[in-house]
């Protein structure tokens, strides 16, 4: 039974990864389009000091933005910030330390961005982890789903009254949430979203993909029957090279590095579809959508379940005492 409940979720993560292979061998990265400017448009990336984060972040702050680099690594950040101001630009881009594994960090920084009373027009819920061992926060949450999930739950809640006071209709503010193709191997336990019963690394990963994707429908339904002007989209970048692969297993992890660097995403390209989806034309007014590769694709069949996308929600309320 154990044995079972370690090894499905890990070999149907890997099968997820080896089909996401066989397509980038086959299909190029997809390329941004003419990006509009967005001079006075104030954004904030998650995990934006690193990997696919800063580049979002990079390109963003390129065409203009005011970007927030929220992170919990401030020699990290302040070097992000350098990096992207030497390359000059109409934008600016600072750094603003929060911990999303800690619920009162996010409430905190919250709390500090509004008092500036800065608008939000761009939310790029970025930041992740995977595969690391079993450990709880301080909240006494399982990591995978406190970090890449119920952390950018309570964040996306508590700016929500400012992103819709900042978008207006045929200009709307974005929500962008950082999804993978690993949500298909996804199984929400709604009696232990904390994987207590049986830890599997494996499933604690894809569970919390798969959540930020029913969390986007969601959210978007009740964006729309509001009126408010406001889209948010869940995004796929794909197999990139990045720090996330660092707790796979040995063998895979020398498997993977002559493989990396000939089909792996780069960076800038696993990040050219967040970029898209918070700044390009093609995209305004356009929600509730799974995007992969530059176009809109079918999420698995459970994210669709409307029943499980609102106990998901309520559930998630309570956890994080909203």
């Amino acid at each position: 039974m154990w044995l079972m409940a370690v090894l499905v979720p890990l070999l149907k993560l890997y099968l997820c990864g080896i089909k996401v292979l066989i397509y980038q061998i086959f299909n190029r990265s997809f390329t941004l389009p003419v990006l509009p400017k967005q001079n006075g448009r104030v954004a904030i990336v998650t995990g934006g000091t690193r990997g696919m984060g800063f580049e979002t972040a990079r390109h963003l702050a390129s065409l203009g933005m005011h970007v927030i680099l929220a992170g919990n690594e401030r020699e990290e950040g302040r070097a992000a910030v350098r990096k992207i101001e030497e390359e000059g630009g109409n934008g600016k881009a600072e750094f603003v330390f929060v911990d999303l594994t800690s619920l009162k960090s996010v409430r905190h920084f919250v709390q500090i961005f509004k008092a500036r009373g800065l608008p939000l027009h761009v939310l790029v819920n970025n930041a992740g982890t995977m595969l690391v061992p079993e450990r709880q926060t301080e909240d006494g949450f399982e990591f995978h789903f406190c970090l890449n999930y119920l952390g950018h739950f309570l964040l996306t809640n508590l700016l929500l009254d400012t992103l819709k006071k900042s978008g207006r209709h045929g200009c709307c503010s974005r929500i962008v949430n950082m999804s993978s193709a690993t949500h298909y191997a996804g199984v929400i336990q709604m009696d232990d979203l904390n994987r207590r019963n049986c830890y599997s690394s494996h499933g604690a990963y894809s569970q919390s993909k798969l959540a930020l994707v029913l969390f986007t429908y969601h959210l978007q339904e009740q964006l729309t029957a509001g009126g408010f002007p406001v889209i948010v989209n869940a995004v796929d970048p794909g197999m990139v090279d990045t720090a996330l692969y660092d707790n796979l297993w040995t063998l895979a992890q020398l498997l993977k590095k002559p493989v990396a660097k000939i089909i792996f995403r780069t960076p800038a390209e696993g990040a050219s579809i967040s970029v898209y989806a918070a700044a390009s034309s093609e995209m305004e007014g356009v929600g509730g959508c799974y995007l992969y590769n530059g176009e809109k694709t079918k999420s698995s069949d459970s994210s669709y379940d409307s029943e499980l996308q609102a106990e998901m929600w309520k559930k998630s309320c309570k956890l994080a005492g909203i």
